[in-house]
């Protein structure tokens, strides 16, 4: 059973749960202030986008979803809803979340990690897009036609 969870990804799943359980206590036992107002209502705005980002992301992954980046042996290429913009959003949600998190908190500890999500996503994304060329022929073309974490820029 072990076997199997590292198989499909399961390093990446908890370094992911490590490094968001860090940005959640590093904004609670190292809050800040001082930070400008407009940089809080900056991080709630991020916090809204991101969970709207998830909430889509879910929606159209339906069945798909999983927290490993292998995909399931049953598991279709999704390309439709936010995925016909953005080929990882799930990720794309957990960075906005977590920055925005961090700067309602003011805790510059929690931010210098949620920046950190931002490679660390990168990389478990470009593993998880060599399995899903693997699976899927289809994959490298939607690859050249979707962006990876932003849509029309990275």
């Amino acid at each position: 059973m072990m076997t199997r969870f590292f198989q499909r990804g399961g390093t990446w799943v908890l370094a992911q749960g490590a490094l968001l359980g860090s940005v959640v206590l590093l904004a609670i036992f190292f809050r800040g202030s001082g930070f400008p107002a407009g940089i809080q209502i900056a991080g709630v705005a991020l916090m809204i986008v991101g969970a709207g980002v998830a909430l889509a992301g879910t929606w159209a992954l339906g069945r798909n979803l999983t927290p490993f980046p292998k995909p399931m042996e049953r598991a279709q290429l999704v390309q439709h809803g936010i995925y016909a913009v953005i080929r990882h959003p799930l990720y794309t949600s957990v960075i906005s979340v977590s920055i925005g998190w961090a700067l309602v908190c003011q805790s510059w500890p929690a931010l210098l990690v949620a920046l950190a999500l931002i490679p660390f996503f990168h990389a478990k994304a470009r593993r998880e897009e060599r399995w899903l060329r693997e699976k899927f022929p289809d994959y490298a073309d939607y690859e050249r036609r979707v962006r990876r974490f932003i849509p029309w820029l990275f």
